[in-house]
């Protein structure tokens, strides 16, 4: 009997047995068929209105904005736009609940709601991933598989704190704020209204949040769950509307706290309004962080973290790797990896399951990508884009990667969010942390070493909140995040996240 040796042959994964009629060890062509997620799962009204005390309410002058989805330039639905009035009834709502009920409510009853709206976070998954993004932009696999599951675990670690803060503080009685105005990006509306909510609720803190003009649908969507879950009304008060309205709310004499996650520019406003009153204050502010890659770095895993560090979200995050420094002897082998990789994004409809980097969060946001990038051009950088065909309607840009980038350039010192990574090169460790520091920011950085000594080494010297090793924006419910410098200051996350809202006392 005698045996084909071909035919026993294992199967490779991208080239072709001879009878599939390909040719013998032919490249297979594989094709991506378009798997878009249904829009039916989301039941979208054509208007919304307020939260305030516990029921959905118009602005008191009738007022509203469009909501756009930014994949295809369509308005998605009206949304009621606040006035002062509404910040200061919200207000009053939110001290009302904090005074009767909440603040007094037992932590253990208090970890009961919490619990309920992680759960039914859980629950209605599809509903705000597919949500948040036809409102934001960002691919259906992040908000699938990252924002909302994030969320809900927020929810989940708070509720165990809610009846355990004497062990959170030993020796001290914790007592609450009282009322937090929290104010949220645009970039992750569900995540960042998660990082804020959940801690200042498990402290007995009661909140009114604004989100961003741009993605507000989510948030109200947040309030049909507060009201699922039975919350009390006035414990959470949602009141979209224009930046004044923020500035409002952080400002109003009868806030305790305010937590702000933001740009940098806004963020010392903010600071200045607030100055010279008792107000507790959290800001996590913009970023330009650094991404290091030494010489005996795992390359491919490095490109991997790399392309998560710049392009996840199409660059649209804080803490984002935008600056990618790599070690001398390895940046021709590094960019024809990363440049091979870049060729395999797919950039598209946000909604469809193959999508990589979906469409920029808005016009405005598209056009400083766009002058930051021609200015990195008129610099002398050199500019490296993947062919890719654009849709016709909405806000996408192309993945973008910089060489021959110096440190004045205005695309490695200015945070552009968006796509856009500048690659700059150093020859020892301490040149590569003097690189690094070299930024008025100090939210993040990551390290990609074999060496452990190195990896701690970097660590200690190494400006920035958040530093992960051979690894870039992984996020966990109890990890601290936080940032140095104008990156902002106070932490969100973690034991230390429930620090920014309770007042300690003696025993």
């Amino acid at each position: 009997m005698t045996t084909d040796s071909k035919a026993l042959r294992p199967w490779s994964g991208d080239r072709a047995p001879a009878d599939w009629g390909l040719g013998d060890g032919q490249a297979v062509p594989w094709e991506y068929a378009p798997a878009p997620e249904s829009r039916d799962v989301v039941t979208l009204k054509p208007r919304y209105g307020l939260f305030i005390d516990g029921r959905e309410v118009q602005a008191s002058d009738g007022g509203i904005f469009r909501s756009v989805n930014p994949a295809t330039e369509e308005v998605i639905a009206e949304v009621a736009k606040a006035t002062t009035a509404d910040v200061d009834r919200a207000v009053r709502a939110a001290r009302r609940a904090q005074k009767t009920r909440w603040g007094s409510l037992p932590g253990k009853e208090r970890a009961k709601y919490l619990f309920r709206i992680a759960r039914i976070l859980q629950e209605r998954s599809r509903e705000f991933a597919v949500l948040e993004t036809m409102d934001s932009g960002k691919p259906i696999k992040e908000s699938r598989d990252v924002d909302v599951p994030l969320a809900a675990n927020h929810f989940w670690y708070y509720a165990g704190w809610a009846d355990k803060l004497d062990y959170a503080f030993p020796g001290r009685v914790a007592k609450p704020l009282g009322v937090a105005a929290q104010v949220i990006p645009w970039n992750f509306p569900l995540l960042m209204l998660a990082w804020k909510i959940a801690p200042a609720l498990a402290a007995g803190n009661t909140v009114v949040l604004k989100p961003a003009s741009t993605t507000p649908l989510t948030a109200l969507l947040f309030a049909e769950v507060c009201q699922q879950a039975d919350l009390p009304a006035g414990v959470v008060n949602i009141v979209p509307g224009p930046s004044d309205i923020g500035m409002h709310l952080v400002s109003h004499p009868d806030v305790d706290k305010v937590a702000f996650t933001g740009s940098t520019g806004v963020g010392k406003l903010i600071h200045k309004a607030i100055a010279g009153t008792d107000k507790a204050l959290t800001l996590e502010l913009g970023g330009k962080a650094a991404n290091i890659v030494f010489e005996d770095a795992a390359l491919d895993q490095a490109v991997e973290g790399i392309v998560n560090g710049i392009y996840f979200n199409q660059g649209e995050v804080c803490c984002a790797g935008s600056r990618l420094l790599v070690q001398e002897s390895i940046q021709g082998p590094l960019i024809e990896k990363l440049k091979d990789r870049l060729s395999t994004i797919r950039v598209g409809d946000p909604l469809d399951k193959n999508t990589d980097v979906g469409a920029i969060n808005s016009k405005a946001q598209l056009e400083k990508i766009t002058e930051l990038v021609a200015a990195g051009v008129a610099e002398g950088a050199e500019l490296y884009q993947p062919a890719c065909d654009l849709p016709e309607r909405g806000y996408f840009f192309r993945p973008t990667l910089f060489t021959n980038v110096a440190q004045s350039h205005r695309i490695a010192q200015e945070e552009i969010f968006g796509p856009v990574l500048s690659v700059l090169t150093f020859r020892t460790p301490d040149e590569a942390v003097e690189k690094a520091n070299n930024t008025p920011y100090g939210l993040s950085a990551g390290v990609w070493t074999e060496k452990g000594s190195r990896i701690l080494w970097m660590v200690r010297k190494m400006k920035a909140g958040v530093v992960w090793a051979n690894t870039f924006n992984r996020f966990d419910p109890t990890s601290p995040f936080g940032g140095y410098k104008e990156s902002g200051f106070g932490r969100e996350g973690g034991m230390q996240g429930l620090h920014a809202y309770v007042r300690l006392e003696d025993r």
